[in-house]
């Protein structure tokens, strides 16, 4: 609703969706702008990210929305910023989605682009939109917290009731209405992903969240890459925000590996800002202002790039993979 009416506020669209058309969110801003009349725009290079060339796109198109992905997307774009001038006039509005977008590169795109506003929004295949968050320069730019959509709820450990609003369990986000019917030839997973509570059937992707008080979503992480240490659980999502605020941190990705003491242990990967230097005691202490104790990361691995996919969604298996290798290394 809300981009609906930023599209007839400012028709006829024009909309840049920076990922690869096989992101699904690639798919659905070009849908919907296909679907309100609006142009879909693409930047010159679709094979890799070329911060200079998606700027240039928008400036050449009088693109009005520009679709990225998180950090991975937004970085590089930030740096391009300070290297070059662009008439970003036009642009009124970045959605993000599919991972976290860090504060400070919100604000930092904020200050460059005169007027932006930002949406982070939160969904999946199997769930369609869940939630919105905006954030714009007469507020506090906020991560991890959402305006949850009509039929979203979450659900407690164990998919047996609806939590209310302010109830510190950490469970399960959760839609009803229209959702799949489920996984072709796959009964189990069907079962699993879309059970009937109360009476109502929900889509359950598999992000934890709580409920706030003030009838927000908390998201708090996907639940597949939750690393479990010493009986806790921790998601990585949280310790990777934390890492990133660190101006010396360009990108990390946080993951377990096995640990005869806690079961698993929290690995950091970390990719530093070129010409910053930051040793592991550091980062830990940097995050001992945001973090729980058995939340900081027990080791660091410093790499020179952060392996992500093509639409910038963190590879976890590769992080395992290297946090492993560092610790037969040590």
């Amino acid at each position: 609703e809300l981009l609906e009416r930023i599209d007839r506020q400012s028709a006829p669209l024009v909309a840049l969706p920076a990922p690869p058309l096989m992101h699904g969110a690639a798919q659905w801003s070009s849908m919907h702008t296909f679907n309100n009349g609006g142009t879909v725009v693409m930047q010159n290079n679709t094979r890799r990210l070329e911060a200079a060339d998606i700027w240039r796109t928008v400036e050449a198109e009088k693109a009005q929305r520009l679709l990225i992905i998180g950090d991975a997307f937004a970085r590089p774009l930030v740096d391009e910023l300070g290297r070059a001038d662009y008439d970003l006039s036009s642009l009124r509005m970045i959605v993000s989605g599919g991972v976290a977008l860090s504060v400070g590169l919100k604000v930092a795109l904020m200050e460059k682009i005169d007027g932006l506003r930002i949406l982070d929004t939160i969904g999946s295949s199997e769930s369609g939109n869940q939630g919105n968050l905006i954030s714009d320069r007469s507020g506090r730019a906020e991560t991890g917290v959402f305006v949850p959509a009509a039929g979203n709820v979450v659900l407690d450990e164990t998919m047996e009731r609806v939590l209310e609003a302010g109830d510190p369990t950490a469970g399960w986000f959760a839609r009803s209405g229209r959702i799949p019917l489920g996984y072709l030839g796959d009964e189990t997973k069907t079962r699993a992903t879309f059970p009937e509570v109360a009476g109502t059937r929900y889509s359950v992707p598999g992000d934890r969240a709580r409920l706030l008080a003030d009838g927000r979503i908390e998201l708090l992480g996907r639940e597949s890459v939750t690393v479990n240490s010493g009986g806790e659980k921790i998601f990585v999502e949280e310790v990777e925000q934390a890492l990133k605020a660190h101006p010396a941190v360009y990108d990390a990705v946080v993951t377990g590996r096995p640990s005869e003491r806690w079961g698993e242990e929290l690995v950091a990967v970390v990719q530093l800002t070129e010409g910053d230097r930051a040793d592991g005691e550091l980062l830990r202490q940097a995050c001992a202002g945001s973090l729980a104790p058995f939340k900081l990361p027990k080791a660091f691995v410093f790499t020179e790039t952060i392996q992500r996919s093509p639409a910038g969604k963190a590879d976890y298996a590769w992080a395992r993979k290297i946090a492993r290798s560092a610790e037969r290394a040590e």
